[in-house]
Protein backbone atom coordinates (compact mmCIF):
# COMPACT_ATOMS: atom_id res chain seq x y z
CA UNK A 1 0.00 0.00 0.00
CA UNK A 2 1.09 3.55 -0.64
CA UNK A 3 0.87 4.42 3.05
CA UNK A 4 3.56 1.92 4.01
CA UNK A 5 5.95 2.30 1.08
CA UNK A 6 8.82 4.73 0.77
CA UNK A 7 8.78 6.29 -2.67
CA UNK A 8 12.27 7.07 -3.92
CA UNK A 9 12.60 10.70 -4.86
CA UNK A 10 12.84 11.01 -8.60
CA UNK A 11 11.32 7.61 -9.44
CA UNK A 12 7.78 8.90 -9.85
CA UNK A 13 8.96 12.25 -11.23
CA UNK A 14 11.79 13.81 -13.16
CA UNK A 15 15.30 13.52 -11.76
CA UNK A 16 16.42 16.98 -12.91
CA UNK A 17 16.30 19.66 -10.25
CA UNK A 18 14.16 22.69 -10.93
CA UNK A 19 13.87 26.01 -9.15
CA UNK A 20 10.80 26.20 -6.92
CA UNK A 21 10.41 29.78 -8.16
CA UNK A 22 10.23 28.64 -11.78
CA UNK A 23 7.81 25.86 -10.92
CA UNK A 24 5.59 28.20 -8.91
CA UNK A 25 5.60 30.78 -11.71
CA UNK A 26 4.47 28.06 -14.11
CA UNK A 27 1.49 27.20 -11.91
CA UNK A 28 0.57 30.89 -11.69
CA UNK A 29 0.65 31.11 -15.49
CA UNK A 30 -1.41 27.94 -15.82
CA UNK A 31 -4.08 29.27 -13.47
CA UNK A 32 -4.37 32.52 -15.42
CA UNK A 33 -5.20 30.37 -18.44
CA UNK A 34 -7.56 28.22 -16.39
CA UNK A 35 -9.41 31.34 -15.22
CA UNK A 36 -9.72 32.63 -18.79
CA UNK A 37 -11.41 29.43 -19.90
CA UNK A 38 -13.55 29.16 -16.75
CA UNK A 39 -15.10 32.64 -17.08
CA UNK A 40 -15.57 32.63 -20.84
CA UNK A 41 -18.89 30.80 -21.00
CA UNK A 42 -21.01 32.91 -18.62
CA UNK A 43 -21.12 36.22 -20.52
CA UNK A 44 -21.46 34.40 -23.87
CA UNK A 45 -24.44 32.20 -22.92
CA UNK A 46 -26.94 34.35 -24.80
CA UNK A 47 -24.76 34.40 -27.91
CA UNK A 48 -24.20 30.66 -27.77
CA UNK A 49 -27.94 30.09 -27.34
CA UNK A 50 -28.65 32.24 -30.39
CA UNK A 51 -26.05 30.51 -32.56
CA UNK A 52 -27.42 27.06 -31.67
CA UNK A 53 -31.09 28.19 -31.81
CA UNK A 54 -32.00 27.16 -28.26
CA UNK A 55 -33.41 28.87 -25.15
CA UNK A 56 -31.48 29.89 -22.03
CA UNK A 57 -33.04 26.94 -20.22
CA UNK A 58 -31.74 24.57 -22.89
CA UNK A 59 -28.28 26.15 -23.09
CA UNK A 60 -27.91 25.65 -19.32
CA UNK A 61 -27.13 21.99 -20.12
CA UNK A 62 -23.58 23.28 -20.69
CA UNK A 63 -23.14 23.65 -16.92
CA UNK A 64 -23.58 19.95 -16.07
CA UNK A 65 -21.69 18.94 -19.23
CA UNK A 66 -18.72 21.08 -18.23
CA UNK A 67 -18.83 19.88 -14.65
CA UNK A 68 -19.01 16.22 -15.66
CA UNK A 69 -15.98 16.75 -17.88
CA UNK A 70 -14.23 18.52 -15.00
CA UNK A 71 -15.09 15.61 -12.72
CA UNK A 72 -13.69 13.07 -15.15
CA UNK A 73 -10.55 15.13 -15.73
CA UNK A 74 -10.01 15.54 -12.00
CA UNK A 75 -10.33 11.84 -11.24
CA UNK A 76 -8.08 10.79 -14.12
CA UNK A 77 -5.59 13.55 -13.39
CA UNK A 78 -5.50 12.74 -9.68
CA UNK A 79 -4.27 9.24 -10.42
CA UNK A 80 -1.85 10.31 -13.15
CA UNK A 81 -0.06 13.02 -11.12
CA UNK A 82 0.76 10.41 -8.46
CA UNK A 83 2.37 8.21 -11.12
CA UNK A 84 3.96 10.27 -13.92
CA UNK A 85 5.62 13.65 -14.44
CA UNK A 86 3.14 16.45 -13.90
CA UNK A 87 4.30 19.22 -16.23
CA UNK A 88 3.89 17.32 -19.51
CA UNK A 89 0.34 16.49 -18.41
CA UNK A 90 -0.43 20.17 -17.88
CA UNK A 91 1.06 21.04 -21.28
CA UNK A 92 -1.03 18.44 -23.09
CA UNK A 93 -4.15 19.58 -21.24
CA UNK A 94 -3.67 23.17 -22.44
CA UNK A 95 -3.32 22.02 -26.04
CA UNK A 96 -6.62 20.14 -25.72
CA UNK A 97 -8.32 23.14 -24.09
CA UNK A 98 -7.17 25.53 -26.77
CA UNK A 99 -8.32 23.32 -29.63
CA UNK A 100 -11.72 22.63 -28.06
CA UNK A 101 -12.41 26.30 -27.36
CA UNK A 102 -11.36 27.27 -30.88
CA UNK A 103 -13.95 24.84 -32.25
CA UNK A 104 -16.79 25.73 -29.82
CA UNK A 105 -18.13 28.97 -31.38
CA UNK A 106 -18.38 27.34 -34.81
CA UNK A 107 -20.85 24.73 -33.50
CA UNK A 108 -24.34 25.16 -34.97
CA UNK A 109 -25.94 22.41 -32.91
CA UNK A 110 -26.20 22.24 -29.14
CA UNK A 111 -24.80 18.71 -28.96
CA UNK A 112 -21.68 19.77 -30.90
CA UNK A 113 -21.20 22.77 -28.62
CA UNK A 114 -21.66 20.58 -25.56
CA UNK A 115 -19.09 18.14 -26.93
CA UNK A 116 -16.49 20.90 -27.32
CA UNK A 117 -17.09 22.12 -23.78
CA UNK A 118 -16.92 18.58 -22.43
CA UNK A 119 -13.51 17.95 -24.00
CA UNK A 120 -12.18 21.30 -22.78
CA UNK A 121 -13.48 20.65 -19.28
CA UNK A 122 -11.74 17.26 -19.00
CA UNK A 123 -8.50 19.12 -19.68
CA UNK A 124 -9.44 21.90 -17.22
CA UNK A 125 -10.00 19.36 -14.46
CA UNK A 126 -6.59 17.83 -15.08
CA UNK A 127 -4.89 21.24 -14.90
CA UNK A 128 -6.76 22.18 -11.72
CA UNK A 129 -5.88 19.04 -9.79
CA UNK A 130 -2.29 19.29 -11.03
CA UNK A 131 -1.74 22.90 -10.06
CA UNK A 132 -3.14 22.44 -6.56
CA UNK A 133 -1.30 19.18 -5.92
CA UNK A 134 2.07 20.19 -7.33
CA UNK A 135 2.00 23.52 -5.46
CA UNK A 136 1.63 21.60 -2.18
CA UNK A 137 4.47 19.29 -3.19
CA UNK A 138 6.75 22.25 -3.86
CA UNK A 139 6.00 24.25 -0.69
CA UNK A 140 4.69 21.75 1.87
CA UNK A 141 3.54 23.20 5.20
CA UNK A 142 4.39 26.72 3.99
CA UNK A 143 1.96 26.48 1.11
CA UNK A 144 -0.82 28.78 2.41
CA UNK A 145 0.28 32.13 0.87
CA UNK A 146 1.39 30.41 -2.34
CA UNK A 147 -1.96 28.63 -2.60
CA UNK A 148 -3.82 31.91 -2.18
CA UNK A 149 -1.56 33.52 -4.76
CA UNK A 150 -2.20 30.62 -7.14
CA UNK A 151 -5.92 31.21 -6.92
CA UNK A 152 -5.39 34.96 -7.28
CA UNK A 153 -3.99 34.24 -10.73
CA UNK A 154 -7.06 32.15 -11.49
CA UNK A 155 -9.08 35.21 -10.49
CA UNK A 156 -6.95 37.35 -12.81
CA UNK A 157 -7.92 35.12 -15.72
CA UNK A 158 -11.60 35.20 -14.80
CA UNK A 159 -11.43 39.00 -14.65
CA UNK A 160 -9.87 39.37 -18.09
CA UNK A 161 -12.17 36.94 -19.93
CA UNK A 162 -15.42 38.97 -19.59
CA UNK A 163 -13.56 42.14 -20.64
CA UNK A 164 -12.44 40.37 -23.80
CA UNK A 165 -16.04 39.26 -24.39
CA UNK A 166 -17.37 42.79 -23.84
CA UNK A 167 -14.90 44.28 -26.32
CA UNK A 168 -15.64 41.61 -28.92
CA UNK A 169 -19.42 42.08 -28.55
CA UNK A 170 -19.08 45.86 -28.84
CA UNK A 171 -16.87 45.69 -31.94
CA UNK A 172 -18.47 42.80 -33.83
CA UNK A 173 -22.19 43.38 -33.48
CA UNK A 174 -22.79 40.69 -30.90
CA UNK A 175 -20.57 37.90 -32.32
CA UNK A 176 -18.59 36.02 -29.66
CA UNK A 177 -16.40 33.74 -31.80
CA UNK A 178 -13.35 36.01 -31.71
CA UNK A 179 -13.37 35.97 -27.91
CA UNK A 180 -13.05 32.18 -27.97
CA UNK A 181 -10.33 32.25 -30.61
CA UNK A 182 -8.27 34.91 -28.81
CA UNK A 183 -8.41 33.08 -25.49
CA UNK A 184 -7.65 29.76 -27.20
CA UNK A 185 -4.41 31.31 -28.49
CA UNK A 186 -3.42 32.19 -24.94
CA UNK A 187 -3.11 28.46 -24.16
CA UNK A 188 0.24 28.51 -25.99
CA UNK A 189 2.13 30.26 -23.15
CA UNK A 190 1.49 27.72 -20.34
CA UNK A 191 2.03 24.88 -22.81
CA UNK A 192 5.53 26.06 -23.69
CA UNK A 193 6.42 26.86 -20.09
CA UNK A 194 5.53 23.45 -18.73
CA UNK A 195 7.36 21.67 -21.52
CA UNK A 196 10.55 23.47 -20.47
CA UNK A 197 10.46 23.39 -16.64
CA UNK A 198 11.07 20.04 -14.88
CA UNK A 199 8.27 18.66 -12.73
CA UNK A 200 8.55 18.57 -8.92
CA UNK A 201 9.40 15.28 -7.30
CA UNK A 202 6.59 13.58 -5.47
CA UNK A 203 7.49 13.68 -1.73
CA UNK A 204 9.09 10.53 -0.33
CA UNK A 205 6.95 9.33 2.57
CA UNK A 206 6.83 6.44 4.97
CA UNK A 207 3.72 5.36 6.85
CA UNK A 208 1.39 8.32 7.35
CA UNK A 209 -1.67 7.90 9.58
CA UNK A 210 -3.19 10.87 7.76
CA UNK A 211 -3.22 9.00 4.45
CA UNK A 212 -6.50 9.21 2.57
CA UNK A 213 -6.64 5.40 2.41
CA UNK A 214 -7.52 5.17 6.09
CA UNK A 215 -11.27 5.04 6.64
CA UNK A 216 -11.24 8.00 9.00
CA UNK A 217 -9.31 10.25 6.64
CA UNK A 218 -11.33 9.13 3.65
CA UNK A 219 -14.45 10.22 5.53
CA UNK A 220 -12.84 13.58 6.28
CA UNK A 221 -11.82 14.01 2.64
CA UNK A 222 -15.39 13.27 1.55
CA UNK A 223 -16.77 15.79 4.06
CA UNK A 224 -14.39 18.39 2.67
CA UNK A 225 -15.61 17.44 -0.81
CA UNK A 226 -19.13 18.42 0.31
CA UNK A 227 -17.74 21.86 1.15
CA UNK A 228 -16.23 22.14 -2.33
CA UNK A 229 -19.50 20.88 -3.87
CA UNK A 230 -21.44 23.72 -2.28
CA UNK A 231 -18.82 26.42 -2.74
CA UNK A 232 -18.04 25.78 -6.40
CA UNK A 233 -21.73 25.33 -7.16
CA UNK A 234 -22.55 28.77 -5.80
CA UNK A 235 -19.49 30.39 -7.41
CA UNK A 236 -20.38 29.08 -10.87
CA UNK A 237 -24.08 29.78 -10.38
CA UNK A 238 -23.29 33.39 -9.54
CA UNK A 239 -20.52 33.97 -12.08
CA UNK A 240 -22.34 32.06 -14.82
CA UNK A 241 -25.78 33.64 -14.38
CA UNK A 242 -25.04 37.19 -13.19
CA UNK A 243 -24.97 38.50 -16.79
CA UNK A 244 -28.32 36.90 -17.61
CA UNK A 245 -29.72 38.11 -14.28
CA UNK A 246 -28.63 41.69 -15.00
CA UNK A 247 -30.27 41.68 -18.43
CA UNK A 248 -33.46 40.10 -17.06
CA UNK A 249 -33.90 42.71 -14.29
CA UNK A 250 -33.39 45.57 -16.75
CA UNK A 251 -29.87 46.62 -15.86
CA UNK A 252 -28.67 46.85 -19.47
CA UNK A 253 -27.79 44.99 -22.65
CA UNK A 254 -25.41 42.04 -23.09
CA UNK A 255 -22.28 44.21 -23.31
CA UNK A 256 -23.17 46.06 -20.09
CA UNK A 257 -23.92 42.76 -18.36
CA UNK A 258 -20.54 41.39 -19.47
CA UNK A 259 -18.83 44.37 -17.82
CA UNK A 260 -20.80 43.67 -14.63
CA UNK A 261 -19.62 40.06 -14.79
CA UNK A 262 -16.07 41.33 -15.13
CA UNK A 263 -16.61 43.47 -12.02
CA UNK A 264 -17.48 40.31 -10.09
CA UNK A 265 -14.37 38.50 -11.29
CA UNK A 266 -12.29 41.65 -10.73
CA UNK A 267 -13.42 41.80 -7.09
CA UNK A 268 -12.83 38.04 -6.92
CA UNK A 269 -9.28 38.59 -8.17
CA UNK A 270 -8.59 41.40 -5.68
CA UNK A 271 -10.03 39.34 -2.85
CA UNK A 272 -7.55 36.59 -3.62
CA UNK A 273 -4.73 39.12 -3.78
CA UNK A 274 -5.68 40.49 -0.35
CA UNK A 275 -5.92 36.95 0.99
CA UNK A 276 -2.22 36.28 0.34
CA UNK A 277 -0.94 38.38 3.29
CA UNK A 278 -3.98 37.42 5.36
CA UNK A 279 -3.02 33.74 5.01
CA UNK A 280 0.25 34.45 6.82
CA UNK A 281 -1.41 36.38 9.67
CA UNK A 282 -4.83 34.85 10.32
CA UNK A 283 -6.00 31.32 11.01
CA UNK A 284 -8.06 29.75 8.20
CA UNK A 285 -11.10 29.71 10.48
CA UNK A 286 -10.97 33.51 10.82
CA UNK A 287 -10.56 34.03 7.07
CA UNK A 288 -13.55 31.74 6.44
CA UNK A 289 -15.74 33.68 8.89
CA UNK A 290 -14.93 36.98 7.21
CA UNK A 291 -15.58 35.53 3.76
CA UNK A 292 -18.96 34.04 4.64
CA UNK A 293 -20.05 37.32 6.22
CA UNK A 294 -19.15 39.22 3.04
CA UNK A 295 -20.96 36.70 0.82
CA UNK A 296 -24.13 36.96 2.86
CA UNK A 297 -24.01 40.77 2.92
CA UNK A 298 -23.41 41.02 -0.83
CA UNK A 299 -26.23 38.62 -1.76
CA UNK A 300 -28.64 40.49 0.54
CA UNK A 301 -28.24 43.51 -1.74
CA UNK A 302 -29.66 41.49 -4.65
CA UNK A 303 -32.82 40.44 -2.89
CA UNK A 304 -34.89 43.56 -3.76
CA UNK A 305 -34.48 42.47 -7.41
CA UNK A 306 -35.20 45.91 -8.86
CA UNK A 307 -32.16 46.16 -11.12
CA UNK A 308 -30.78 49.20 -9.26
CA UNK A 309 -27.29 49.83 -10.71
CA UNK A 310 -25.75 50.94 -7.38
CA UNK A 311 -27.09 47.87 -5.55
CA UNK A 312 -25.99 45.54 -8.36
CA UNK A 313 -22.49 46.95 -8.49
CA UNK A 314 -21.95 46.99 -4.73
CA UNK A 315 -23.50 43.53 -4.37
CA UNK A 316 -21.38 42.05 -7.16
CA UNK A 317 -18.17 43.48 -5.70
CA UNK A 318 -18.91 42.38 -2.13
CA UNK A 319 -19.85 38.85 -3.25
CA UNK A 320 -16.68 38.65 -5.34
CA UNK A 321 -14.53 39.71 -2.39
CA UNK A 322 -16.32 37.26 -0.10
CA UNK A 323 -16.08 34.22 -2.36
CA UNK A 324 -12.47 34.84 -3.33
CA UNK A 325 -10.50 33.10 -0.59
CA UNK A 326 -12.88 30.25 0.28
CA UNK A 327 -11.42 27.66 -2.10
CA UNK A 328 -7.66 28.22 -1.50
CA UNK A 329 -8.20 28.65 2.24
CA UNK A 330 -9.95 25.29 2.38
CA UNK A 331 -7.12 23.63 0.42
CA UNK A 332 -4.57 25.06 2.89
CA UNK A 333 -6.76 24.02 5.82
CA UNK A 334 -6.98 20.50 4.36
CA UNK A 335 -3.18 20.34 4.13
CA UNK A 336 -3.05 20.94 7.89
CA UNK A 337 -5.41 17.99 8.46
CA UNK A 338 -4.17 15.37 5.97
CA UNK A 339 -1.38 14.61 3.51
CA UNK A 340 -2.30 15.98 0.09
CA UNK A 341 -1.81 13.61 -2.85
CA UNK A 342 -3.19 13.70 -6.36
CA UNK A 343 -5.95 11.32 -5.31
CA UNK A 344 -6.93 13.48 -2.31
CA UNK A 345 -7.08 16.58 -4.50
CA UNK A 346 -9.13 14.60 -7.02
CA UNK A 347 -11.71 13.84 -4.30
CA UNK A 348 -11.97 17.55 -3.53
CA UNK A 349 -12.32 18.49 -7.19
CA UNK A 350 -14.82 15.69 -7.76
CA UNK A 351 -16.99 17.42 -5.18
CA UNK A 352 -16.32 20.72 -6.94
CA UNK A 353 -17.32 19.27 -10.28
CA UNK A 354 -20.55 17.78 -8.96
CA UNK A 355 -21.45 21.14 -7.42
CA UNK A 356 -20.69 22.94 -10.66
CA UNK A 357 -22.74 20.32 -12.48
CA UNK A 358 -25.80 20.56 -10.25
CA UNK A 359 -26.40 24.02 -8.82
CA UNK A 360 -25.87 26.22 -11.92
CA UNK A 361 -27.99 23.79 -13.97
CA UNK A 362 -30.73 23.94 -11.32
CA UNK A 363 -30.55 27.73 -11.42
CA UNK A 364 -30.98 27.63 -15.19
CA UNK A 365 -34.00 25.36 -14.96
CA UNK A 366 -35.70 27.73 -12.53
CA UNK A 367 -34.51 30.99 -14.12
CA UNK A 368 -37.26 31.35 -16.72
CA UNK A 369 -40.29 29.70 -15.02
CA UNK A 370 -39.75 31.40 -11.63
CA UNK A 371 -37.74 34.45 -12.60
CA UNK A 372 -34.18 35.77 -12.29
CA UNK A 373 -34.57 36.27 -8.53
CA UNK A 374 -33.97 32.55 -8.09
CA UNK A 375 -30.23 33.08 -8.68
CA UNK A 376 -29.43 35.14 -5.54
CA UNK A 377 -31.61 32.87 -3.40
CA UNK A 378 -29.73 29.77 -4.58
CA UNK A 379 -26.41 31.46 -3.77
CA UNK A 380 -27.59 32.68 -0.36
CA UNK A 381 -28.81 29.24 0.70
CA UNK A 382 -25.54 27.67 -0.50
CA UNK A 383 -23.54 30.26 1.45
CA UNK A 384 -25.30 29.33 4.69
CA UNK A 385 -24.97 25.56 4.18
CA UNK A 386 -21.30 25.88 3.12
CA UNK A 387 -20.56 27.78 6.33
CA UNK A 388 -22.21 25.06 8.39
CA UNK A 389 -20.21 22.39 6.53
CA UNK A 390 -16.90 24.10 7.28
CA UNK A 391 -17.90 24.38 10.94
CA UNK A 392 -18.49 20.63 11.00
CA UNK A 393 -15.16 19.88 9.29
CA UNK A 394 -13.33 22.09 11.76
CA UNK A 395 -15.05 20.39 14.68
CA UNK A 396 -14.37 16.76 13.71
CA UNK A 397 -10.78 17.15 12.40
CA UNK A 398 -7.46 17.54 14.18
CA UNK A 399 -4.17 19.11 13.00
CA UNK A 400 -1.88 16.42 11.67
CA UNK A 401 1.61 15.92 13.10
CA UNK A 402 4.85 16.15 11.11
CA UNK A 403 3.56 18.75 8.65
CA UNK A 404 7.05 19.43 7.37
CA UNK A 405 6.35 16.85 4.67
CA UNK A 406 3.39 17.35 2.33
Amino acid sequence: MESSTIIPAGKAQATHAASPTAQTAGYFLAFVGLGLFAALMGPTLSGLAASTHVTLGEISILFPVRSFGYLLGSLIGGRLYDRVRGHPLIAVAFVVMGLAMAVAPAAQRLWLLAGAFFVASVAEGAVDVGGNTLMVWVHGAKVAPFMNALHFFFGLGTFVAPLVVAQVIASSGGQVAWAYWLIALMAIAPTLWHLRVPSPVRPAVAYDPGNVRSHKRTGLALLMAVFFFLYVGMEIAFGGWIASYAVAVGYGDAAAAAVLTSAFWGAFMLGRLFSVPLATRLRPQVVMLLDFALCGLGIALFLPGNGSPPLLWVGVIVVGLGMAALFPTMISFAESRMRITGEVTAIFLAGSSLGGMTLPWLTGQLFEPIGPQVMPWVVLICTLVTGLTFTLVNTVSQPRPNRGMP
